[in-house]
């Protein structure tokens, strides 16, 4: 599974890329904070309801959850539904709070 950091995304997003970000978290996670992104819950992955986002399997895909941990399951999961290029945020939104929320 690749990865990616919080300064890694943040700088790809400061330069205007367009990303394919996927928030696995729960609602009420996704409702307090996020950056943005398909909202889709890992239970929705774990039970292999993904048409939200089967249009992206040859795309890269940037999964986030609050640690990290969900988020490596989700891609773990993509990846072996055919998803190629999938990478899990390291440390999840709270190390991208810790770093970037005033």
């Amino acid at each position: 599974m690749k990865t990616i950091t919080a300064e890694e995304l943040k700088a790809r997003l400061n330069a205007g890329e367009e990303l394919n970000l996927v928030d696995v978290r729960e609602p009420d996670e996704h409702v307090s904070f996020n950056i943005g992104g398909i909202f889709l819950p890992l239970g929705k992955i774990q039970t292999m309801q993904t048409d939200d986002i089967e249009e992206l399997k040859e795309e890269e895909v940037i999964v986030y959850c609050r640690s990290g941990n969900r988020s490596g399951q989700a891609c773990l999961i993509l990846e072996t539904i055919g998803f190629t290029n999938v990478k899990n945020l390291v440390g999840g939104m709270n190390d991208w709070q810790a770093k970037y929320s005033i």
